[in-house]
């Protein structure tokens, strides 16, 4: 067991941080919000800290799971960074998703400083998280990640490294970019059956144990037959998340012309008040 510090308590966060608990680990957690960090610790236990770098001090492990890079930057670096609190030979592992740029910067800081860095951004959303279930994607040196591993087992059921610094990052992004378009081609299924006067729950019944099924199929239709996207993952960080797709993929020169598109039909659901509606609601925008 480890002396573990989780930066970041958000709909993700939060349970992941309690995950670590239920797994024997000790832990310190911080949250931009205390009175987050004091609900936390009185349903949990562990402790708080006022800082990143004070949570970090005399941790193995540093865990983050904040919301952008700029969020990352602020939780790392400075005198109260957690790097300024973490000892050489520690491990900072983030659960982030943020551009691969931030992640080399990160890295190399780290690295400065003896410290190890791990870029494990997360997919499964906030029922993988509260259930333990999490798909991890990982970079970094292999002795950091064989580390690290065994802790990130509390909450994540397939967790693999891909490659260096920066190749949990690049996954993350062809992650989302195959989201977007399952989302998109659900949606359009959906509506179409809507407007042909089908059963749509019957529809997906017979559909969904063949070629066209897939998760987001099985998890989502009832809500999006049922007009409902009160949960989940916000259309908000999905279009954070495919701006940092684009942007990698102009500097990559790779096309991204469906990516592109479905982004602005998320554009369009902002633009209806849905920025935090569940990313199903790509639906609403042909209704």
């Amino acid at each position: 067991m480890a002396k573990v510090t989780f930066l970041g308590l958000g709909v993700m966060g939060y349970p992941m941080a309690g995950h670590l608990v239920k797994s024997g680990h000790e832990v310190c957690v911080y949250n931009r919000t205390p009175a987050k960090a004091e609900k936390w610790v009185a349903e949990h236990g562990g402790t708080s800290a006022p800082t990143p770098r004070a949570a970090a001090q005399g941790a193995d492990f540093v865990m983050a799971c904040v919301g952008n890079d700029d969020d990352l930057r602020a939780v790392v670096l400075g005198d109260d960074g957690a790097l300024a609190g973490m000892a050489e030979g520690t491990v900072f592992v983030d659960h982030t998703t943020v551009s691969a740029k931030v992640t080399a910067e990160l890295y190399e800081a780290a690295r400065a400083q003896g410290v190890g860095f791990v870029d494990a951004p997360v997919s499964g959303g906030q029922a993988g998280a509260e259930n333990g279930v999490l798909s991890i994607m990982c970079g970094g040196d292999t002795g950091h990640y064989d580390r690290a591993e065994p802790v990130m087992q509390a909450y994540g059921r397939s967790i693999k490294r891909l490659g260096e610094s920066g190749a949990g990052q690049l996954t993350k992004m062809v992650n989302q970019i195959c989201i977007a378009g399952l989302v998109q081609g659900l949606s359009e299924g959906l509506a179409f059956a809507q407007k042909a006067g089908l059963d749509g729950k019957a529809v997906v019944e017979v559909i969904k144990g063949g070629a066209a099924g897939s998760w987001q199929m099985e998890n989502r239709h009832e809500t999006m037959l049922e007009d409902f996207f009160d949960y989940g993952f916000a259309v908000d960080w999905m279009r954070k998340d495919l701006g940092i797709c684009l942007s990698t993929a102009d500097e990559l020169g790779a096309a991204l012309p469906g990516t592109a598109l479905i982004d602005q039909f998320y554009k369009d659901v902002q633009n209806m008040g849905g920025g935090r509606w569940d990313t199903s609601s790509l639906i609403r925008r042909l209704r």
